[in-house]
């Protein structure tokens, strides 16, 4: 009979599974342990880099304005070196301004703006000639290009001896992002640039070499050790501080710094380490973490251990006491089973197994049965939908085609308006073709603000030109916003409604006010006009998703999906006093 050597033979054997299998899962835990550690500390690395990397990339956000500042231009252009009188006063408003834009700045420890004839800035270190430093030499030769320089001794680079010979300074290692300063601004339709014969300056900003010592210490274990090298082999940062700024000489690390980022076995100074490493983003420094293989399992091993023998000596008693009540019941059922399968097998999904008891073969046969019948419909959902994929694919290639004959088209009407002296036409043809290329672009998902900014600008140029000047747009947004990312076309159908309905009855005298703010963890973008107002109903009917408005209904819509509930949009108004439309969004890791 089936059933009674099926039990025979299970009781037989049961031993020497559980024994291989005992042996197995102690090895296999033993083994997921140590990758899940590995795992853990590799991504510990990644995390550590990320956040050093958003550090970084706000440091260049902030520095990337400085370029279009109106007053640092007028400073510049307008100062002469040889009056020390202007020296000064140069310096005290160039203070006021990086104090503005990098006071709020965790972890800087100096920030100054260098020229041959003087140095701005709130940090008095003695820095001597500043254009004959290895870094003032890079910043020039990048030409404005953010340049990041692995840490170096302050008086080696600038050339201080005397330094040498203290005990101590705070900044005696340091590392340093410079930027070359070429002023620009749009004065209205007109770029203003620096006069030729003006010094172009330097942007200096500093950091302690001890910033990556906060990042590691506390994230890795005992006995560890972490360095983190520049592309060239020199140390930016260690936990051994007598070898910053040294090279390395080790030839595992420079095949490290090939392979970027992951982990790696080896042995060093005949001990197994576990190395884990990972490449900024945006300085490509290498983080590496060198970890000893014991410290990740030597508290896992008894534990291990004792769990295995538990669960072995469990399962035999559970099989032996199981057996024959499993193999009873389950022979006759699993059959009938089977041969459904097989049948499902040679793809007939109208297979059915009748179900005659409610226990778990039962069940099983109740699942089976059920899973046939939503893998009939899946199959037959799968066909259909690969069929709309091949019709999706047609109709973006088509449109793919579409925008590129419209580029071309506004192109040649550009060159035919300049030649005919039509300027005023010309900006406007440049103006929709960069608004059709942004909005033709694949990546919908999020823009950084400047570029959604820039797009605006050229939105309202044109439709002041349409509106006859019936309107007028002010911006107040913090300089630190503009390095986020926020849903494309943000702005647009709020304007647009303001603009079309909100000033219908006006002649004259429009005011759009787009404004943006840190609120805690939070940013908050305000679209406000003095237009003639939204009835409740209608604000009611928005808030619904009700309104003929597609583009405002699909602007909310973005926004909930993409930030779920840490996102809001209010819209206030009266007859009376205009609108006003709040956009409250999280700030965005990722961005």
């Amino acid at each position: 009979m089936l059933r009674t050597r099926l039990l025979i033979s299970y009781l037989l054997l049961i031993l020497l599974p559980l024994l291989v299998l005992g042996t197995l899962f102690y090895r296999l835990s033993l083994g997921i342990v140590t990758d899940q550690a590995q795992d853990n500390f590799y991504q510990i690395v990644r995390k550590n880099n990320e956040i050093m990397d958003v550090k970084l990339r706000q440091i260049d956000g902030i520095s990337s304005t400085l370029f279009t500042d109106k007053e640092l231009f007028r400073i510049f252009n307008e100062l002469n070196p040889a009056r020390s009188e202007q020296l000064l006063e140069a310096d005290r408003r160039i203070n006021a301004i990086l104090a503005q834009r990098f006071a709020q700045t965790e972890d800087l420890f100096a920030y100054q703006i260098w020229t041959s004839y003087f140095k701005f800035g709130p940090q008095n270190m003695p820095q001597g000639d500043l254009t004959e430093s290895h870094i003032y030499k890079e910043a020039k030769l990048a030409g404005g290009r953010l340049v990041w320089n692995p840490t170096y001794d302050f008086a080696e680079m600038f050339n201080q001896p005397w330094l040498s010979e203290a005990v101590d300074y705070d900044y005696r290692y340091l590392f340093t992002a410079t930027r070359l300063l070429n002023f620009s601004y749009l004065d209205n339709s007109t770029m203003a640039n620096l006069d030729a014969d003006v010094e172009r300056p330097v942007l200096a900003i500093s950091m302690k070499a001890d910033l990556f010592q906060h990042l590691f210490e506390d994230s890795i274990p005992a006995e560890s050790n972490y360095f983190v090298v520049s592309s060239n082999g020199s140390v930016v940062a260690h936990s051994d501080q007598s070898l910053i700024t040294e090279k390395i000489r080790d030839q595992w690390v420079y095949d490290l710094l090939e392979k970027g980022s992951g982990t790696q076995r080896l042995k060093l100074d005949g001990k197994n380490m576990l190395v884990v490493f990972d490449r900024s983003d945006v300085t490509g420094w290498l983080s590496v973490v060198v970890i000893p293989e014991r410290v990740l399992v030597e508290k896992m091993v008894p534990v291990i251990l004792t769990s295995t023998i538990t669960i072995a000596a469990f399962l035999a008693l559970a099989a032996v006491a199981l057996g024959y009540f499993i193999f009873s019941r389950m022979t006759g059922p699993i059959k009938h089973l089977m041969v459904a399968m097989r049948f499902v097998g040679e793809g007939d999904f109208h297979a059915k197994v009748e179900a005659k008891s409610n226990d778990e073969i039962g069940i099983l046969i109740h699942k089976f049965n059920t899973m046939n019948d939503r893998i009939r419909v899946l199959v037959n959902e799968n066909y259909e939908i690969k069929l709309r994929e091949q019709q999706a694919e047609i109709q973006a290639l088509n449109f793919q085609m579409n925008p590129h004959f419209l580029y071309n088209t506004l192109n040649v009407m550009n060159w035919v308006a300049l030649e005919n002296g039509q300027r005023e036409l010309s900006k406007m043809l440049l103006c929709l073709s960069n608004m059709l290329h942004y909005t033709t672009r694949k990546d919908w998902d999020a823009v950084h603000l400047s570029e959604e900014i820039n797009w605006m600008s050229n939105y309202f140029y044109l439709m002041a030109i349409r509106f006859e000047d019936k309107f007028t747009v002010h911006y107040d947004i913090e300089p630190a916003l503009y390095g986020y990312t926020v849903p494309r076309l943000l702005f647009q159908p709020f304007v647009e409604n303001a603009i079309i309905h909100g000033f219908e009855p006006m002649e004259s005298g429009g005011l759009i006010t787009i404004t943006g703010k840190s609120e805690g963890n939070a940013r908050v973008f305000t679209i406000t006009d003095n237009g003639c107002g939204i009835a409740e109903e209608t604000i009611t009917r928005i808030m619904h998703g009700e309104t003929p408005s597609v583009g405002i209904a699909n602007t909310i819509a973005r926004i909930r999906h993409r930030y779920g509930d840490n996102s809001e949009v209010r819209i206030r108004s009266s007859t009376d006093g205009g609108t006003s439309i709040s956009i409250r969004l999280p700030f965005d890791t990722q961005d």
